[in-house]
């Protein structure tokens, strides 16, 4: 299309003329085409005459609700983008708009730089395509393109074809082009943070950052500066102002993952910033707008966890508009051939080798093993059977990887005394920060000569390498020129 296409339509329904004109003016100078109403009837005569791209309404009108329009908006498919503005704190009538449908809501007294933003974001994401005479236009297309093409990548990484990922894949598809908050669900190691990227690259937000945060991994003290940023001298050791996730994540997306270990008074603070879209650093006296959309998962039952009293009822809604769930390998046993493939891809990629060939009996031992640490399990598995292979077929050693050894033969019938270590909630984390604590250890003492450190630990150099890269662990660029060839 070129970049004298025709502009935008967009409707505005607002009983209030003072309001209405603002927003017309503002939408005027963007380059649009403006039409208004003050009532229910008079916007479904505009609908019924014509069509838009965008219809931005407000919530209470004087013969019924914005949600009234929108349902009549959907029974009779229209295409258009809604935008439900809303009164100050009304969170629960935002949710119940982004629930029916909408593509996003602003709360009053709205922020102009926000609402412009949000308009455009809908009208980029209209199915028809951008419609805007100005010449960023063309612009404006490449970027639905790349969106598009980024997306579908995103959902190839969720590897697999049988019907669980089908309807995940599906889902992310659709709710990708609203703004409405989505929680992910699933057991540890399923891959909720890939389905929270194919999220985002679907959306019209790809073009943005994605922010992903373990809720679980950042100290209670730290959290509201981690989140919100902080000022110069706002606490002890703060020497310079600092952005916080939300601002890091403008434009973009926030995953806020393991969003159940977030402590109850950071709740609220986190429920505040996203109802009211704005964020005050730790120290200033002002706060900031942020446009970010939010996306959360657990691996926890957060409505066991509200009844509980450990999560709050309130942020559990805000952040559950729509649900992902993301199913276990357990339940989609028909997608490991592929999903082992794209793995040792992956592997051997990192390695700089070629694939191991994977057997059809190995395979059937992988369907036959439970796997209950799902994909990560997989993953970890497949790493340990690359780095001890040494033949051009792969062999999974199971034993090894749930077993431990036995001091002597009596362990088999006599009970080992209570550990008074804590029972780790994630077997398969704990023993991996074991590992890598272990290998920083050995690698330090060495002076990061990987050669020495392998040998320390009883394992070839290609054997720690293989670990050093599948545990994310740096060593000084030098390290390369200490190391004895293979």
């Amino acid at each position: 299309m070129s970049a004298t296409a025709p502009p935008a339509q967009v409707l505005v329904v607002d009983d209030e003329p003072d309001l209405r004109t603002l927003y017309e003016l503002t939408l005027l100078r963007e380059g649009y085409r403006v039409e208004a109403a003050g009532t229910l009837a008079e916007a479904w005569q505009h609908l019924q005459d014509k069509k838009f791209d965008a219809v931005i309404t407000d919530m209470r009108l004087p013969d019924g609700q914005g949600l009234d329009l929108l349902h009549r908006m959907l029974a009779g498919q229209r295409s258009e983008r809604c935008i439900v503005m809303t009164a100050y704190g009304s969170a629960e009538n935002a949710v119940d708009a982004l629930k029916a449908g909408a593509f996003d809501y602003l709360t009053k007294p709205v922020d102009l730089k926000q609402f412009r933003s949000v308009v455009a974001s809908a009208i980029l994401d209209d199915g028809a395509g951008p419609r805007l005479r100005t010449q960023s236009a063309t612009n404006r297309i490449s970027t639905s393109s790349a969106v598009a093409t980024s997306g579908q990548g995103a959902l190839e990484k969720l590897v697999g074809d049988s019907q669980p990922m089908r309807l995940v894949k599906e889902r992310i598809a659709k709710v990708a082009r609203s703004m409405a908050p989505v929680l992910v669900r699933g057991e540890s190691g399923t891959g909720k943070e890939l389905a929270a990227r194919a999220i985002h690259a679907c959306s019209h937000r790809a073009h943005g950052a994605f922010i992903a945060v373990n809720c679980s991994a950042i100290p209670e003290t730290l959290l509201e500066a981690e989140f919100f940023g902080a000022k110069k001298g706002s606490y002890t050791g703060a020497s310079h102002d600092r952005e916080g996730y939300f601002q890091a994540a403008r434009g973009g997306t926030l995953f806020l993952d393991e969003i159940g270990d977030l402590p109850l008074a950071m709740q609220s603070k986190l429920l505040r910033a996203i109802q009211e879209r704005q964020v005050r650093a730790l120290g200033s006296t002002q706060e900031d707008a942020v446009d970010v959309r939010i996306v959360s998962a657990t691996h926890k039952d957060l409505v066991a966890e509200v009844n509980a009293g450990q999560f709050r009822q309130d942020l559990y809604y805000r952040l559950n508009v729509i649900e992902i769930l993301v199913p276990p390998l357990r339940e989609r046993r028909e997608d490991l051939p592929a999903l082992c493939t794209a793995l040792l891809s992956r592997i051997a990629q990192e390695s700089g080798m070629p694939a191991p060939v994977l057997s059809p009996a190995v395979v059937q031992q992988l369907c036959e093993h439970p796997l209950s640490g799902n994909v990560r399990e997989l993953e970890n598995l497949l790493h340990r059977a690359v780095a001890l292979s040494d033949g051009d077929e792969l062999q999974v050693d199971f034993v090894a990887a749930v077993s431990r050894p036995r001091q002597n033969d009596s362990e088999s019938t006599t009970l080992a005394a209570p550990s008074t270590q804590a029972m780790p909630s994630n077997l398969q984390v704990f023993l991996d920060q074991q590992e890598r604590e272990i290998l920083v250890t050995a690698l330090r003492d060495s002076g990061f000569n990987r050669t020495a450190a392998a040998q320390r630990l009883g394992l070839s150099l290609r054997q720690i390498r293989y670990r050093i890269a599948r545990l994310g662990i740096a060593t000084p660029g030098a390290d390369e020129g200490h190391d004895d060839a293979d």
